[in-house]
């Protein structure tokens, strides 16, 4: 079986990329290349059920459609420019797309699952002032294809395919990685339809997380149309620390922010809405936080579970974590009252794996400092931050 390729951009100008085509797209090419729509159904079970690429491994085609297919297609994927392992098994690929920008994707294993951390944009627009992607400038939008290139790229290096194979790792997929996802509504939506299809990749709507900073105008519409789990990056209990924070909140403060969450389609308390939070040093993890938490959820009446996160370091930062005592203390009070608040343990830290650690590696290397030392004080070993 071929090796499955990645493409560069100078031998596919007069070619197009399969992957990211929803169905219907997909049986308008073929219609156009005098094709029926049957035969959109046998590639769609190659591509994503199989995980093929070449066209000579899809052995119910015969060599007529063949031919059109290599003249006039391709079936391709991001191109692994580095893979790294973390010491607790989390994997990071930074990946390259055709036209030169890079990406960083992540897989976080558990003992019978793991999670796919997935990328929307290269860059973000949103400038968060916690997170280290946000410090990279907005590029573009990524496509369809690039968003669901990066679950067959990990699929791939897994070895996880056909869809459903025994044992298989990679059963749930986030929208947590580089960029706002719902300011890329359209190809994100194409991307996850396709991830969803039960004749393909077929990772449930119930085991697929879309995490948003806030567009409030677009959180209904991925309720009704996409119709993923949400989790919204929440990080502050009032608007003066969350505007600092969280940017967009100027634009779509909390009272907004939170009349959207109560509203989103299909939440209830079997299907709670995830509030992302970043716990911060004397910042945003006092007692009286968690407390002004809970009075939000039930002003608001959210079905909201929580989940705490450790701050995690990257060079040019000035944050620090919360202390382990001031985490615990701020879950004790949330689970007090009723919520659900676990503490999420940091991984991938040491290859800059971990939760608002993404950025392009490339723009990484920009902020080193002169005898390789960061902002923070970090080592710089090859292309890889560890703390030093």
């Amino acid at each position: 079986m071929a090796k499955r390729p990645y493409i560069s951009v100078m031998t596919t100008q007069k070619r197009t990329n399969l992957i990211g085509l929803s169905r219907d797209e997909l049986i308008e090419v073929l219609s156009n290349i005098g094709e029926k729509p049957f035969r959109a159904k046998q590639l769609w079970h190659w591509m994503y059920h199989r995980g093929i690429c070449d066209f000579a491994d899809m052995s119910n085609l015969g060599k007529p459609l063949r031919k059109k297919l290599v003249e006039g297609f391709y079936v391709g994927r991001p191109e692994i420019v580095q893979s790294l392992i973390s010491s607790d098994g989390t994997r990071k690929w930074l990946l390259k797309l055709e036209d030169g920008n890079e990406i960083e994707t992540v897989m976080i294993p558990e003992a019978e699952r793991g999670a796919l951390c997935v990328s929307s944009q290269v860059g973000c627009t949103l400038n968060c002032d916690f997170c280290n992607t946000g410090t990279q400038r907005l590029v573009r939008n990524l496509t369809a294809a690039e968003i669901i290139g990066q679950v067959l790229v990990a699929r791939d290096e897994m070895n996880e395919w056909p869809s459903g194979k025994p044992g298989r790792i990679l059963t749930n997929l986030v929208m947590m990685g580089m960029g706002e996802p719902l300011m890329n509504f359209d190809n994100v939506k194409t991307a996850l339809h396709i991830a969803m299809d039960g004749e393909g990749v077929a990772i449930s709507c119930r085991r697929i997380t879309l995490s948003t900073s806030g567009v409030v105008p677009m959180i209904e519409r991925a309720g009704l149309e996409i119709g993923v789990d949400l989790a919204i990056s929440l990080h502050a209990a009032h608007d003066e620390l969350r505007d600092v924070l969280v940017p967009i909140n100027k634009k779509y403060p909390l009272d907004v922010l939170l009349k959207s969450c109560a509203a989103y389609p299909g939440a209830r308390n079997a299907r709670r809405i995830t509030m992302e939070y970043v716990m911060i040093k004397d910042l945003n993890d006092s007692p009286e936080d968690a407390r002004q938490l809970v009075k939000l959820m039930r002003q608001y009446k959210i079905p909201a579970k929580f989940n705490l996160i450790p701050f995690n370091p990257w060079p040019g930062t000035n944050y620090e974590c919360s202390s382990k005592n001031a985490v615990h203390r701020f879950s004790q009070i949330l689970n007090d009252e009723g919520f659900s608040a676990p503490i999420r343990k940091p991984r991938g830290r040491d290859i800059m794996a971990a939760c608002g650690q993404l950025k392009s590696q490339s723009e990484n290397k920009k902020i080193t400092r002169p005898h390789g030392r960061t902002a923070q004080g970090y080592a710089v070993i090859g292309p890889v931050y560890t703390p030093g």
